[in-house]
């Protein structure tokens, strides 16, 4: 994994020297370790949060009442979720952060501003700084045509084999998903790349 680290610090600045970077894990292990690595995580947070049940809310955060909180998850400071979304799988927020209503993440991971605001599916992925979903986007995780087919990535112009069957997508820093696009597993999103409303993102994987 070392040797892709500089295409991951290239869509992702913050990345490498975050805790998942720390991990010296593929995105794609990161993604189908969720809760795993999750709950480890949550032990070793602050005082700023409090925790519940395996659900770990900083004091700066709100989930509103409504909202569907599945441990382990981290909620990080300025985060808000709204009445009726969704997250399981192991979800971490990193601070900042928008999940609105109608919205679901699972086994997702979302750098400081990252936002699914209206009505957005996001299937074991991470999601960098400020990258925002318009209503109904969606970052799908499982190829239905090709069930027993191992997700492909391309990363920094090469063919990783990512050997699992549920991935979603990497998406860079600043990257704008317009409504009702739909993200393919196996993406890479480049930073502040826009994709067009209705836009199908299918690199193949």
């Amino acid at each position: 994994m070392a040797d892709d680290l500089p295409d991951l610090r290239d869509l992702i600045a913050r990345y490498p020297a975050s805790w998942l970077g720390a991990l010296a894990l593929a995105p794609w292990e990161i993604t189908a370790r969720a809760a795993a690595l999750v709950a480890e995580r949550i032990a070793g947070l602050d005082g700023t949060y409090r925790v519940t049940d395996g659900i770990a809310i900083h004091a700066q955060a709100i989930v509103e009442a409504g909202a569907t909180v599945k441990p382990p998850a981290i909620i990080g400071p300025g985060c808000f979720v709204a009445a009726g979304a969704y997250l399981r799988g192991g979800c971490w927020l990193e601070a900042d952060c928008i999940v609105g209503p109608g919205a679901e993440l699972k086994s997702a991971f979302l750098f400081a501003g990252a936002a699914a605001a209206h009505f957005n599916f996001v299937g074991d992925s991470i999601l960098g700084a400020n990258v925002n979903l318009e209503a109904g986007a969606i970052i799908a995780n499982h190829r239905n045509e090709a069930p027993d087919r191992p997700i492909l990535l391309r990363l920094g112009g090469r063919l990783v084999e990512t050997g699992t069957r549920k991935f979603g997508a990497l998406v860079g820093n600043g990257a704008r998903i317009g409504a009702n696009a739909v993200i393919a597993p196996g993406a890479v999103i480049e930073r502040h790349t826009i994709v067009p409303r209705l836009g199908l993102i299918d690199q193949g994987g």
